[in-house]
């Protein structure tokens, strides 16, 4: 399969357009969404093929940006047989030797939801997932879906991580990474170690490419990913190689 190739569901789909509302990555800019008809259930071969053209999951929802006047929010993967960990990422895996990790299916979890919710409260206060709620959390990370997955991290039986992600045919799909803020976990980088984490079970699992959303070149939140090099991104139809300065 080549993972730039358009694959087109048997089906014919419905899509729609948010209002333009506030973007939410580059202040004072509007942002137009474009949905999958919210009464489709994302199935396996509907979700492949929009991911190729740079869709991304929230819940049940498949959607991507569809700015009249703007393209700065690109789909981004990491071609995994490519990707060697840099210097700063091996420091990042040796730190954090000692966490086991276990998958699991999308489901619910009250430690997972106890996790997520002071993860917002100390990192996203100013946020739209503010304050964290049960029903925010469900329709957001849970789906009763086999591409749906947990990885869940802990350290000495403690939970300190749980990266949401999808296993699509091309590749893994990160949806949504939360972890502890404790100050005495901050060497540890846990978001960047989960990454890391989801790049070794693609290669495990024989799949080409980690997606990571979206990467905004203006955009200080989202400047980290370029971190993962060689990264492609979507340019229109085609996945490209992002060269680095």
């Amino acid at each position: 399969m080549s993972s730039n190739a358009s694959h087109h569901p048997a089906k014919d789909l419905r899509f729609f357009l948010t209002v333009p509302h506030a973007c939410s990555y580059l202040p004072g800019r509007e942002a137009t969404t474009l949905f999958l008809d919210p009464e489709e259930t994302p199935a396996a071969g509907v979700y492949d093929a929009l991911t190729l053209q740079g869709f991304r999951r929230s819940g049940r929802h498949l959607y991507r940006p569809h700015c009249e006047n703007c393209s700065a929010c690109r789909s981004a993967r990491i071609p995994v047989e490519d990707f060697h960990p840099g210097r700063t990422q091996r420091k990042i895996l040796r730190r954090n030797a000692d966490i086991q990790t276990r998958l699991l299916s999308a489901r619910w979890v009250p430690q997972h939801y106890a996790l997520y919710a002071a993860y917002i409260r100390a990192r996203h206060a100013d946020g739209e997932m503010y304050p964290p709620s049960r029903e925010q959390y469900q329709t957001f990370l849970t789906l009763d879906q086999p591409y749906a997955q947990l990885l869940e991290m802990t350290l000495d039986e403690r939970l300190v991580g749980v990266a949401v992600f999808d296993q699509l045919d091309h590749g893994l799909s990160a949806i949504y990474t939360f972890f502890d803020v404790d100050p005495q976990l901050d060497r540890r980088s846990l978001g960047t170690f989960a990454i890391l984490k989801l790049v070794e079970l693609a290669q495990q699992r024989g799949l080409p490419h980690v997606y990571l959303g979206y990467w905004i070149e203006q955009c200080r939140k989202m400047r980290y990913k370029k971190a993962f090099s060689p990264l492609e991104v979507l340019d229109g139809r085609r996945w490209r190689r992002l060269i680095s300065p």
